[in-house]
C-alpha cells in the first residue's frame, strides 16, 4: 500500500488493473485501517477517472456473491447519497411504490455513512432481515414484489471499510460504486447523482452495459428529483433538462424533504408516507421518482401515465402492501 499511496501523493492516478488489485487486497484485510483511510481520503480532495472506477468495480463483481432471480426483470432506484441535504427515504420508498405498481424491485442499499438514515438503517428499523440466500430473496420478490439486498452482505470489501467509512462520516468513492455494484445486475437502473461530473462519468459506464438506465441530478444539488428545481435526466437516448412541474406537477420546498434527526424518526416518517399521510409536497417527490423508474424500463408508456400508475400505487394502499407483504416474511 505504501507504493501505491506515494504514487497518489505525486498526483498520479491509478490504472484500471491497479485500482482493482488496490480494492481486493483491501477486501482481504491486506492493509491497516490507517492505510485504508489515507487511500479513501486521495479520492476526497480529487475526483476520480473513469479507470479507477471501472477498477473498483471490477473488483467488487469479482467478489460478489451473485444472485440470480430467475428471470424476474427487476429494477434498482438508488441515490448514490452523500449530498448533504438529510433528506427522508426517497429511493426506498419509491422502491414500494413501483413494486405495488407491479413492477419487481430489487433494492441495493447499505447503511449512512453520511447521513442519518440511509436505506440500510430504514429497513433494519422496520422489521426487515439481512440476507443473501437467492432462494429466499427470489421468493420475497414473487410474492411481495421486492427484494432488498444490503450491500455489505455481498460485497466483502464494503464490509471491510464499513467502520472507517462510519468513522470519516462523509460522501467516498464508495457512494459512487453502491449503485454500479447490485449483485442481481438488473437490466433496469434508475440512479440519482449529487453532482453533474459524476452523471457523466455514470453515464460513460452504463451506456457499455446493455440494461436499461436513467441517472438523475438535481440540479440544487440532490441525488434525486427533489422537486425543489429542475432535474438533469440522462439516458441511453441522451440527456435533457425538466422542471418539478413537469415531473411532480408543482414545485416543494427543501424543508419539506426533512428525514428527521434519528433512525426511529426516519421509519416512522418512512411509514407515515408509504400509508399516503404524508404532506403533499412528501407524495409528489416519491411519486415522481417511482415514476420515473417505472418510465426507465420502457413498458409503461409516457411518463405522465408512470405518473399516474406510480400515484394510484400509494394511494390505493399497494405501496403499503408491498412492504407488509414483504415484512411477513421475514423469519
Amino acid at each position: 500500500m505504501k507504493k501505491i499511496l506515494q504514487h497518489l501523493f505525486e498526483h498520479k492516478t491509478l490504472t484500471r488493473e491497479q485500482a482493482k488489485d488496490t480494492l481486493v487486497q483491501i477486501s482481504k484485510g491486506a492493509y491497516s485501517d490507517t492505510e485504508v483511510s489515507s487511500f479513501i481520503t486521495v479520492f476526497l480532495m480529487r475526483s476520480i477517472t473513469i479507470e479507477e472506477l471501472q477498477g473498483f468495480r471490477d473488483a467488487l463483481h469479482e467478489l460478489c456473491i451473485p444472485v440470480d432471480l430467475k428471470g424476474l426483470d427487476a429494477i434498482d432506484v438508488v441515490g448514490t447519497g452523500g449530498d448533504g441535504k438529510n433528506t427522508f427515504n426517497i429511493s426506498t420508498l419509491s422502491c414500494f411504490i413501483i413494486a405495488g405498481a407491479g413492477q419487481p424491485v430489487a433494492k441495493h442499499g447499505n447503511y449512512g455513512a453520511s447521513t442519518i438514515s440511509g436505506a440500510s438503517n430504514v429497513m433494519e428499523q422496520l422489521g426487515y432481515k439481512f440476507k443473501s440466500d437467492t432462494k429466499v430473496l427470489h421468493q420475497e420478490v414473487e410474492t411481495a414484489g421486492i427484494c432488498f439486498l444490503h450491500a455489505p452482505q455481498f460485497h466483502p470489501a464494503l464490509k471491510a471499510v464499513g467502520p472507517i467509512r462510519k468513522n470519516l462520516g462523509m460522501r467516498t468513492f464508495f457512494n459512487m460504486l453502491g449503485p454500479l455494484v447490485n449483485p442481481v445486475k438488473p437490466p433496469y437502473q434508475l440512479i440519482g447523482v449529487y453532482n453533474l461530473e459524476m452523471a457523466r462519468i455514470y453515464a460513460y459506464l452504463l451506456q457499455q452495459d446493455t440494461k436499461a438506465f436513467t441517472i438523475i441530478h438535481g440540479l440544487d444539488g440532490y441525488d434525486e428529483i427533489s422537486l425543489t428545481g429542475d432535474t438533469k435526466v440522462i439516458d441511453q437516448h441522451g440527456e435533457r433538462i425538466m422542471s418539478a412541474e413537469q415531473l411532480g406537477k408543482r414545485s416543494v420546498l427543501a424543508s419539506d424533504l426533512y428525514g428527521g434527526n434519528t433512525v426511529e424518526e426516519a421509519a416512522k416518517l418512512f411509514l407515515k408516507i408509504l400509508s399516503a399521510e404524508g404532506s403533499w409536497a412528501q407524495h409528489a417527490v416519491v411519486v415522481a421518482n417511482a415514476a420515473m423508474g417505472l418510465y426507465c424500463t420502457g413498458k409503461y408508456g409516457e411518463y405522465d401515465q408512470c405518473y399516474q400508475m406510480a400515484l394510484e400505487s400509494l394511494e390505493s394502499g399497494k405501496a403499503l402492501g408491498a412492504l407488509q407483504q414483504l415484512l411477513a416474511l421475514q423469519p
